[in-house]
């Protein structure tokens, strides 16, 4: 069984910066897996936010976040990050990490095996 925990959610004020951080564990290696981040916004579908493929060397960002999202990872400590800067109102959404189902970076929610409880970020205007 695979477990993913996110943590570093919070409010903070339109301009602002946080960092989510996000492990994974279990019955398998997570540094042979992309990893992403989704989030989903109150009355809203999912969206995907970033990826990261297994060795760090590809990164797709959705077009919303780009330039303000930073996504990296620590396999020494099997950690994933999303470094979130200029934060905007409309960034407020419950930011969920996710497994991939193999090495190469997706940004189909279909490609993702394991998923996180999720962690809120609010961004006051």
């Amino acid at each position: 069984e695979v477990h993913v925990t996110e943590s570093g959610g919070g409010s903070v004020q339109a301009g602002g910066s946080l960092r989510l951080s996000c492990k994974a564990s279990g019955d398998i290696s997570p540094t042979i897996n992309a990893m992403g981040w989704y989030r989903r916004a109150p009355g809203k579908d999912l969206e995907f936010v970033a990826v990261i493929n297994y060795n760090g060397d590809y990164i797709s960002y959705s077009d919303s976040v780009k330039g303000r999202f930073t996504i990296s990872r620590d396999d020494a400590q099997d950690t994933l990050f999303l470094q979130m800067d200029n934060l905007r109102p409309e960034d407020t959404a419950v930011y969920t990490c996710a497994l991939g189902r193999s090495s190469a970076a997706s940004t189909r929610a279909s490609d993702f095996s394991a998923w996180g409880q999720g962690t809120q970020v609010t961004v006051s205007s």
